[in-house]
C-alpha cells in the first residue's frame, strides 16, 4: 500500500493563489460571454429592482437580512416573518427581526438591491449567494459566489465606489424594466 503524502501548508498556498485566480479569470471570461450573448443584461425586469423580486423569489434568497446585523451569519427566513417592502417580499427568522426592518428598513436593505457588488462595480447585475456576504461600514454587500467575494475584497474602497456610482443608472434600468 502507497502512503498519501500531502503538501505542508505553505506549499499549498501558492497553489490555491493560481487555482483562486483561474476560477476568477474563467468567471470574468464566462459573465464577459453570457453578457455578449444577451444572457446576462446589465439590467432586467419590470418595476421590481430588488435581486429576489426580479425572479419571483424572497429577497435575498428567502434569507433574513437582519441577521447578519445581529447574529454576524446569514440565517434562513420564515414565511410567517415576511413583509413586504418595495415590491418585494422579505423573510425573517423572528417577528423581532421583521419589526426591526420595518423600523429601519434601510439600515438592513443590502446595498445595490442586493445585486451582486462585484458585478455592479463592473456596471452590471448578478444574482447572489447568501453566504458570500460582508458588512463594510454598517452597510450589507452580497455577491455572486465566495470565489468572486474574494476578489471584491482585494479592492472594497475602490469597488464599492465603482458600485455607488454605477447602482443609480442600474436601479433606473430596472426599475424600468
Amino acid at each position: 500500500m502507497t502512503a498519501l503524502v500531502l503538501p505542508q501548508p505553505a506549499q499549498t498556498r501558492p497553489a490555491l493563489r493560481r487555482l483562486a485566480r483561474r476560477v476568477f479569470a474563467a468567471f470574468t471570461l464566462a459573465f464577459a460571454m453570457l453578457a455578449g450573448a444577451g444572457l446576462i443584461q446589465p439590467a432586467a425586469a419590470g418595476k421590481i429592482w430588488f435581486e429576489g423580486g426580479v425572479f419571483g423569489s424572497s429577497a435575498v434568497r428567502g434569507y433574513d437580512v437582519v441577521a447578519y446585523f445581529t447574529q454576524s451569519k446569514p440565517v434562513e427566513g420564515k414565511r410567517e416573518f415576511a413583509h413586504k417592502w418595495n415590491n418585494t417580499t422579505w423573510r425573517f427568522a423572528s417577528a423581532k427581526h421583521r419589526d426591526l426592518f420595518i423600523a429601519d428598513p434601510a439600515k438592513y436593505a443590502p446595498q445595490y438591491g442586493g445585486w451582486c457588488a462585484w458585478a455592479v462595480s463592473q456596471g452590471a447585475t448578478a444574482s447572489i449567494d447568501p453566504a458570500a456576504w460582508r458588512i463594510v461600514d454598517g452597510k450589507l454587500y452580497l455577491n455572486y459566489s465566495k470565489s468572486v467575494q474574494n476578489q471584491w475584497v482585494q479592492d472594497i474602497p475602490g469597488n464599492i465606489s465603482k458600485g455607488d456610482n454605477n447602482w443609480p443608472d442600474l436601479k433606473q434600468k430596472l426599475a424600468a424594466g
